[in-house]
């Protein structure tokens, strides 16, 4: 969606007021890869309930809002955010190496999705109107920095990318011609096509993705990808089982029917067990109904019994507990262990996103340079 707001980044046409085998991303990030530096005196995961743990905040020395994270492990992470800043640790967050492509921060760019295979190999979005939305891949940990893709049509508008694994991804883009459009590689982000949109529903009117966390497009095995929406009458959730050949879409419980509420964030443990979370980004309007769960692979959403207490733009499975995750938001984070049918406060604190590594390495990333790992107390 345009950018409408520094603090939701929002946007779509019709708004007026967002070595491994998989990359790091909620519900499939792999874990720490052979020959990463290994992070001393880490300290002991923790547990799966969370009891106990709380966020580490990590000084980055930047002022930058990071919306886009990749947990590749507990020492290892990747955040880009606005100014075309891309940040990179793997020591834990001790330090941080800024590996900003040069061209990004020239020109500014948003920065709003990155997606890691590991310590050395990223892939990341800026987003915006036409030539703004771009794709760039590093192979060097971001030393040198190469642009695959930028987006040639005026109408495009693209908000988040995933990955299934190290060489197949998609990224989506706002409606055009009353579709979302479909990006699609098969060499690791090096080369990009638009798919054919005779398999995409047709959307509705104000319908858009949220550029909030880099999840409004997120993925779970060699084949299932979901897209979330909001905008339009009804926050929707659309499933694509052939890499985003064909589509198939579903209705949330999270409100809509505002350019401001919608799903802003989804995560998958596998092709069947989904969250989703949202509300309205707006500062304090209300966000009921702000979390729904599926476990059929995105067919059908129930309201989550006791959601989050207010709009959250970022969720991701915890590793280890079948029905342990995290919700992100401007006002908190919040943690279930029911598999999102009930929420609990976890502690305050703004963030934008929030990832999970294989070894659970869970990070959170936000607004002024922001970034904080989870840790025992």
């Amino acid at each position: 969606m345009r950018l409408l707001d520094v603090g939701a980044g929002l946007c779509a046409a019709a708004l007026v007021v967002g070595a491994l085998a998989a990359p790091a991303q909620a519900g499939t990030a792999p874990g720490n890869p052979a020959g990463e530096p290994s992070e001393p005196s880490a300290g002991a995961p923790v547990a799966q309930d969370l009891r106990g743990a709380g966020w580490g905040l990590k000084e980055t020395g930047k002022t930058a809002r990071f919306r886009g994270l990749a947990a590749v492990s507990r020492s290892t992470a990747w955040v880009a955010g606005s100014q075309g800043t891309v940040l990179r640790t793997v020591d834990g967050g001790r330090s941080w190496q800024d590996v900003s492509p040069p061209g990004a921060v020239a020109e500014g760019l948003e920065l709003r999705d990155i997606e890691a295979f590991d310590a050395r190999r990223a892939v990341a979005l800026s987003i915006g109107e036409g030539e703004a939305s771009r794709v760039l891949r590093t192979e060097d940990g971001g030393a040198t920095w190469t642009e695959t893709f930028r987006n040639p049509d005026p109408r495009a508008f693209y908000d988040c990318l995933t990955f299934f694994d190290a060489r197949h991804g998609l990224a989506m883009s706002d409606p055009v011609d009353g579709r979302f459009r479909i990006l699609s590689t098969d060499d690791g982000g090096r080369n990009w096509r638009v798919l054919p949109a005779s398999g995409m529903p047709e959307a509705l009117p104000g319908e858009a993705g949220f550029a909030a966390s880099g999840q409004c497009l997120v993925s779970a095995g060699p084949r299932d990808v979901w897209l979330a929406t909001g905008g339009g009458a009804n926050a929707r959730v659309l499933h694509s089982a052939d890499r985003g050949l064909t589509w198939r879409v579903a209705e949330s419980t999270v409100p809509a029917g505002d350019p401001a509420r919608g799903v802003f964030a989804l995560a998958f443990r596998d092709r069947t067990r989904g969250l989703a979370v949202g509300g309205d980004y707006r500062t304090g309007q209300a966000s009921p109904q702000a979390a729904a769960v599926s476990s059929d692979g995105g067919r059908s959403w129930r309201q989550a019994a006791a959601p989050p207490p207010a709009y959250r733009s970022g969720a991701a499975w915890f590793p280890y507990g079948r029905g342990t995750a995290l919700a992100v938001g401007p006002t908190g984070t919040d943690v279930t262990t029911d598999g999102g049918r009930s929420w609990r406060p976890l502690e305050p604190g703004s963030f934008d996103t929030v990832d999970c590594a294989a070894d659970t390495g869970c990070w959170a990333a936000g607004e002024k340079g922001r970034v904080a790992r989870l840790e025992r107390r």
